[in-house]
C-alpha cells in the first residue's frame, strides 16, 4: 500500500511539472492563424545562445486560442510573446501579446 501511494503521488508531481511547463511567457514568430477554428501556430524562439548559429528557431506548435478576439491584432510574421496550458494534449493558449 506504501508502494502504490508513492507511485501515485510521484504521477502527479510528474503531470504538475509537464503542464506548467506551458505556464512561462514564451516568445516566437506567427506562421499560420486560421481564425474561423480560433487556432494559431507558433514557431518557439529559442532563447539564450544555445542553437544560436541555427537561427534560434523551435519547432512550430498549434495551439487554441482561449477566446477568439486574442488573435485580432497578430497576424502571420508577427513576433509575439505568449502563455499556453496544456489540456490532454491540446495547447490552448491563455496570453498573446504583439511584440
Amino acid at each position: 500500500m506504501g508502494t502504490t501511494k508513492f507511485i501515485l503521488a510521484g504521477a502527479a508531481v510528474i503531470s504538475m511539472l509537464a503542464s506548467s511547463a506551458f505556464a512561462d511567457d514564451m516568445s516566437g514568430l506567427v506562421t499560420r492563424i486560421d481564425r474561423l477554428s480560433s487556432t494559431i501556430s507558433i514557431q518557439e524562439t529559442q532563447k539564450g545562445t544555445v542553437g544560436a548559429s541555427a537561427g534560434g528557431a523551435g519547432a512550430v506548435q498549434q495551439y487554441k486560442a482561449k477566446d477568439a478576439a486574442m488573435l485580432d491584432s497578430v497576424h502571420a510574421g508577427d513576433r509575439v510573446t505568449y502563455s499556453a496550458t496544456d489540456n490532454n494534449g491540446t495547447g490552448t493558449l491563455t496570453k498573446l501579446q504583439k511584440q
